[in-house]
């Protein structure tokens, strides 16, 4: 609730009392919602090896609620600002935050961004590790807890798009990050209260070591040639349900034992992690460099979610916002549509099509995650293609019948995205916990949330590149000027719809190739033990998650 209140209206506070440009402020936007999900990463790291998922949430849960704080101080303090001045009537006039005042606002929302990367991934994985996976009637259950999460976080954005977007827009913007700021302690107080209840993963040590010891060991026996028979590998014996697989075989040299024993057998003989390693550690190795086009797939999706937090924000300012004679909607709150859709849908989507499908597939989720974020992004296409016939007939009811048409013309949009979402993003949360062994879920989610900062990196290229190349010595890009009248904002949504249905078949080509082997027994009584990247225990299922 408190970061969507701040990151889905910051474009309104960046115009209007920072009074940077459209395009400077929609790139500052997704640079700073670009850098959240980036520092996931971090998050996810510093959870996995070394504080574990509760202390990282408290820490850096503290760390963003002091960037709420100085966000509401800076929008309370005239002095921190530039001088008040209306950016859409005169805003050649209008003095650009710079120096100590940018450097306040820059703060703040990195601040804001630091804590709420770390936090993000470890919502889910604390959540997730509270299921004992040994227990099948708990491991049926993990599917259904990552929609209730998702569940959960729709209710946040949707209070936040408008009870507290409604705050920002009638009682000031410093009150609406101090609301902000207050149900972030409250979130902080939540947290601590179960504290007594809490199952936690202890930390492992540092994730990355294991993983780096396969590409060293790797390159320095690269002239080795690998054996026909696996088995023949180094800890293949002990491995038996990770079963081995021929991808990036050039990772198994890593497995091959070179000091065949001169005065002692060669079981005898103890070699460097740096130059032996196990079977379970290359699969690991295997499995984080196999997710990468799975990833990059989702790259486009997201940077469709940046163009529904920025130009369709100000597409809907644009237009008659009125919805009885004396009640206006606040355009940030355009995009509450998707999440209304999804309070309504998510429930429904688990109680009744997962069991249904589960009873065509046999799969826990109903369908396999993969193919839930096919389908999600494949109906992401059709967001564009909507907002790109709106904006059409928007900006001629506005240039050539002088008329202003219902901010309502651009719910069809948000209503898809939303629907595209509730696919695709809960799919990925899924497939990627799913994915990583024991001690390794909170850095695999946070690779989920690192997708939505490259998407929203990507928005903010692709503006810059359109402009650059759609320009003229005449006239300015598609989206140079401040004036969505005199802008293109349509032809750009027609360049990410034909984007997205691309990116959509790309798509369809990985998830074909990619081999769907989750760590954790899927119920399978019958599974076997496998050693995991640390060497603890964990049970196995091997299944076939492509697309049909």
């Amino acid at each position: 609730m408190a970061i969507a209140a701040v990151g889905n209206n910051l474009i309104t506070y960046v115009i209007n009392e920072m009074h940077f440009s459209l395009s400077k402020s929609a790139n500052v936007v997704t640079n700073f919602v670009g850098t959240i999900f980036l520092l996931a990463l971090l998050g996810g790291y510093l959870s996995d090896s070394y504080l574990g998922s509760f202390w990282t949430i408290l820490i850096f849960g503290f760390v963003e609620l002091s960037g709420f704080i100085l966000l509401s101080v800076q929008a309370h303090l005239p002095q921190l600002k530039p001088p008040p001045c209306n950016m859409f009537f005169d805003g050649e006039h209008c003095t650009e935050a710079k120096g100590f005042k940018a450097l306040i606002f820059f703060l703040a929302i990195y601040l804001v961004a630091l804590g709420s990367g770390c936090v993000k991934p470890n919502m889910i994985a604390h959540g997730a590790d509270q299921f004992n996976q040994e227990n099948p009637k708990q491991l049926k259950k993990l599917s259904t807890y990552f929609n209730a999460a998702y569940f959960a976080f729709s209710v946040g954005e949707l209070v936040a798009l408008t009870i507290l977007v409604w705050v920002q827009t009638h009682s000031g913007m410093d009150a609406g990050f101090g609301v902000s700021a207050a149900v972030m302690t409250m979130g902080l107080i939540s947290l601590i209260c179960g504290t007594l209840y809490y199952r936690n993963k202890p930390p492992q040590g540092s994730i990355f070591i294991p993983v780096a010891q396969v590409f060293v060991a790797a390159i320095l026996k690269r002239k080795q040639i690998c054996p026909s028979n696996p088995q023949m590998l180094h800890g293949s014996q002990s491995n038996v349900a990770r079963k081995h697989t021929n991808k990036f075989r050039f990772l198994d040299k890593a497995c091959i034992r070179v000091q065949q024993g001169t005065g002692s057998s060669s079981n005898d003989t103890k070699e460097s992690p740096w130059i032996l390693c196990s079977v379970a550690q290359v699969e690991q190795a295997k499995i984080l460099l196999s997710v990468i086009p799975i990833f990059a797939s989702t790259i486009v999706f997201n940077t469709i979610l940046a163009q529904l937090q920025t130009f369709s924000v100000q597409q809907g300012s644009s237009m008659d916002t009125h919805l009885t004679k004396s009640f206006h909607v606040p355009p940030a709150s355009l995009q509450s549509i998707p999440y209304i859709l999804l309070i309504v849908v998510v429930p429904l989507y688990d109680s009744f099509f997962v069991p249904f499908a589960r009873k065509i597939t046999g799969h826990e989720s109903g369908i396999s995650p993969l193919q839930r974020i096919g389908f999600g992004l494949f109906l992401a296409t059709f967001s564009m293609i909507s907002a790109a016939l709106v904006e059409k007939k928007r900006r001629d009811a506005a240039v050539n019948l002088n008329e202003t048409i219902s901010i309502f013309w651009i719910t069809p949009q948000f209503l898809i995205f939303g629907l595209s979402e509730m696919f695709t993003a809960v799919g990925l949360i899924e497939f990627f916990y799913k994915q990583s062994l024991k001690g390794m879920q909170t850095f695999f989610t946070a690779i989920t949330y690192c997708s939505y900062s490259f998407g929203f990196y990507l928005s903010s290229l692709l503006v810059s590149m359109v402009n650059n190349i759609s320009s003229s010595s005449s006239t300015g890009g598609w989206l140079h000027d401040n004036d969505l009248n005199k802008d293109k904002l349509d032809f750009f949504y027609w360049l990410l719809a034909a984007l997205s249905f691309l990116n959509f078949l790309n798509y369809l080509f990985w998830s074909r190739w990619y081999s769907y082997k989750p760590s954790q027994s899927q119920g399978d009584t019958n599974a076997n033990e496998s050693i995991n990247l640390f060497g603890h225990s964990s049970k196995n299922y091997s299944g076939d998650d492509n697309i049909p």
